[in-house]
């Protein structure tokens, strides 16, 4: 059996008999074709649940996950349903382990909340715990019949999109962490965009860690802060999609 990393052990040892099964069964997701990172969860069944947005730009092939142990998982087939924001992929190996979605209503506002993930530039190989409470819930997709997101006071950041939501102390999962809050306005958003879009100015070439060159003008520099930045910001507000709404889109692609 290969070696078990020292952060991981030490977070196992740490986290309490329901805390292992969060940790064992949580990967690291990532679309290297998209540089996009996120969190997924794996099911009894042996497909792993993430956010659409996390994959998206990626077939299943593509995509690489991380167990705890520093495993690395790739795929075979890709379900998706960009309306809810939820994709299942499955592995091309068993993986051990599983997390439970819960059938039922959701808690009461202010019950406690975690979620374990991989959050900004933290690789792992064990992921980190935020914990909040239930602040409320929006009728995110706006649609009759829609079930509401829930609406969460607590640290999540990019990187925990497609993170199993817990009621704290439970191993059953209430939601799939989708989103964060920063706000900001349609006129600055606008602005962001003609500066990423601008091709004329003084040229850089930038090399990345596969030799692969990109040429870019100033504007693009500082869109590409400015949107990193904002990555950044921390309003303290989240939101999960409700289990329930999850269930359904594994029922509907076929992934139950």
């Amino acid at each position: 059996m290969a070696q078990i990393p020292v952060a991981t052990q030490l977070t196992l040892d740490a986290a309490g008999p329901t805390g292992r099964v969060a940790i064992e069964s949580v990967l690291m997701v990532l679309c290297p074709k998209t540089a996009s990172k996120g969190t997924g969860f794996l099911l009894p069944n042996g497909w792993v649940l993430t956010n659409e947005h996390v994959i998206r730009g990626c077939a299943a092939p593509d995509i690489v996950a991380q167990t705890s142990y520093g495993q690395q998982v790739r795929f075979t087939e890709l379900r998706v349903d960009a309306a809810v924001d939820l994709a299942a992929i499955r592995p091309t190996q068993q993986l051990s382990g599983g997390l439970k979605l819960d059938p039922g209503k959701p808690p009461d506002v202010g019950t406690a909340v975690t979620t374990w993930g991989f959050p900004l530039g933290y690789n792992g190989p064990a992921p980190l715990l935020s914990v909040g409470y239930l602040a409320g819930f929006t009728d995110r997709l706006g649609k009759p019949g829609a079930r509401p997101h829930l609406v969460v006071n607590g640290a999540f950041n990019p990187g925990n999109s497609g993170g199993p939501l817990f009621r704290a102390n439970s191993d059953t999962v209430i939601g799939v962490v989708v989103s964060k809050h920063a706000p900001i306005s349609e006129f600055h958003l606008t602005a962001i965009k003609a500066l990423a879009e601008n091709k004329s100015g003084v040229v850089f070439t930038a090399t990345d860690g596969t030799g692969k060159t990109t040429q870019f003008v100033e504007s693009q520099i500082v869109a590409d802060l400015l949107a990193y930045f904002r990555s950044l910001t921390q309003v303290m507000i989240g939101e999960a999609i409700a289990a329930p709404t999850a269930a359904d889109f594994l029922r509907g692609s076929g992934c139950t």
